[in-house]
């Protein structure tokens, strides 16, 4: 009996060393199949931190990418180029531009049949090639991402030396710039784009595979356990929220809304809806590290000096002004990763793309709150936005419909600035005005000169003589 103990006890030991000596190699799996942007930096850097913490063995990229905006690829090329973990990519199709960099800067790349990659050429918003110091700066990292893989250097028997990049850097550069030739490869006027065959050809694939278990085949990984990136619900809405796109509608909302409130100060909600926006601006923002605490103070600087401006300052001066450009600045800023604070072209490429996005949509909510306020205001579908058909007691507004129809031609002062809506006082009462024309300074005499929908509208009475 106590040899068949022993007996057992031998064969299971054996078998947990045969087992742990079978370890499976873990992947971690995630996918870049968008526009090279702030989402997919975030998700590089969530997929390396979960990597990390899994002891993941390989990180494997699912690619399918038209490029992007070169400041994230060239984030997420340094994440690569850093990693202690092997990174391979598996190019789905499309590895161009911001894609073609990326893609380089992996251990192995792995192509479909029928893939491309390549044509780096750093492209504006139409599509055209933008200066020569911005290609410079890509062409640079191109090459340098391609010099990284290092070379094999041989000195032949006749005393030359030759050198065998694993993946020449003068290749990776000519994706960026027509005018470079390489020879045997393709000739100055036209930008590299390889096919997948051409990429095994030339060094910058390792081979083709129809999927990634195909990969892994021929990667020779055979034992292997496969983690997916899986976003929560909050990830996804924070790649939401940190797209360009909606960047450009909430700024839209917090410019319209500010506009909204000067024009027709107390009614609320447009002032609600701006506060609402900017959380949703700057919330995720500042909690991926992006936004810091000075840029958000810039804002809300800029937002009390516009409201100093509102209620407390007769016309529009200093104050005004000065929290226009700081709200202006604090939006900007608050786009651009902090960590990338450099004087360098890109640098400043990316400062002025944040500031386009700023500028245009504060430009769009300013002539949408042009439109807005008018048919508001103007429109009976909302009659008594500014003004309901409520008494108040405490501050004596009294804003009786019936008596509106014939307050046309009386005269009163104005009780606050006029800017174009405000505060008048007819016959020791105050109601809710709107300027006809232009603003008005409080203290100015003034003559109702028609009404719409609860609304009086009034002018100086001396413009009526």
């Amino acid at each position: 009996m106590k040899q068949i103990k022993t007996f057992i006890l031998f064969a299971l030991l054996l078998l947990s060393a045969t087992l742990h000596g079978q370890d499976s190699t873990l992947v971690y799996v995630y996918d870049i199949k968008q526009e090279i942007g702030p989402e997919a930096w975030r998700n590089t850097q969530k997929a390396f931190t979960e990597a990390n913490k899994k002891n993941a063995d390989l990180v494997l990229i699912h690619m399918n990418t038209y490029g992007g905006m070169v400041n994230a690829a060239d984030s997420i090329r340094t994440k690569i180029l850093n990693s202690d973990i092997p990174v391979w990519v598996f190019i789905d199709n499309n590895a161009a531009s911001a894609g073609a960099l990326i893609s380089i800067a992996c251990d192995s790349v792995y192509m479909r049949p029928g893939g491309n990659i390549g044509a780096a050429t750093v492209v504006d918003q139409s599509g055209k090639p933008v200066p020569d110091k911005y290609q410079s700066f890509m062409r640079s990292m191109m090459r340098s991402t391609a010099e990284s893989h290092g070379k094999d250097t041989t000195i032949t028997a006749q005393g030359d030396t030759i050198i065998d990049w694993h993946r020449d850097p003068a290749i990776a550069e000519a994706m960026v710039d027509p005018r470079l030739e390489v020879e045997g490869v393709i000739d100055s006027g036209k930008v590299i784009s390889f096919t997948t065959s051409e990429a095994i050809k030339y060094g910058f694939a390792e081979a083709d595979a129809e999927n990634i278990p195909e990969v892994l085949d021929k990667g020779n990984v055979n034992n292997y356990r496969i983690i997916k990136q899986k976003l929560s619900a909050t990830d996804k809405i924070i790649n939401f929220l940190i797209n360009p796109f909606v960047h450009g509608i909430l700024i839209m909302i917090i410019i319209g809304g500010l506009y909204f409130e000067i024009q027709s100060p107390g009614i609320g909600f447009p002032l609600a809806a701006a506060a609402l926006a900017t959380l949703l601006y700057f919330a995720p923002l500042y909690l991926e590290g992006i936004a810091e605490n000075w840029e958000v103070l810039i804002f809300i600087g800029g937002v009390v000096l516009i409201m100093v401006e509102i209620f407390v300052i007769p016309g529009f001066g200093v104050a005004g002004i000065s929290g226009i450009v700081m709200v202006i600045t604090g939006l900007t800023l608050a786009m651009i990763d902090n960590l990338e604070f450099q004087m360098n072209p890109n640098y400043v490429d990316t400062v002025m793309q944040s500031l386009a996005v700023v500028v245009i949509s504060s430009f769009l909510a300013f002539l949408g709150g042009i439109w807005g306020s008018k048919k508001l205001f103007d429109n009976s579908f909302v009659p008594g936005l500014a003004l309901d058909d409520v008494q108040t007691t405490e501050e004596g507004f009294s804003n009786v419909e019936a008596s509106f129809r014939s307050m046309t031609g009386r005269k009163g002062v104005a009780s606050t600035m006029l800017r174009p809506s405000g505060t008048v006082e007819i016959d020791e009462e105050h109601f809710d005005a709107r300027a006809e024309t232009g603003f008005i300074e409080a203290g100015t005499k003034i003559i109702v000169v028609r009404t719409s929908s609860s609304q009086l509208y009034v002018e100086p009475e001396d413009m009526e003589e």
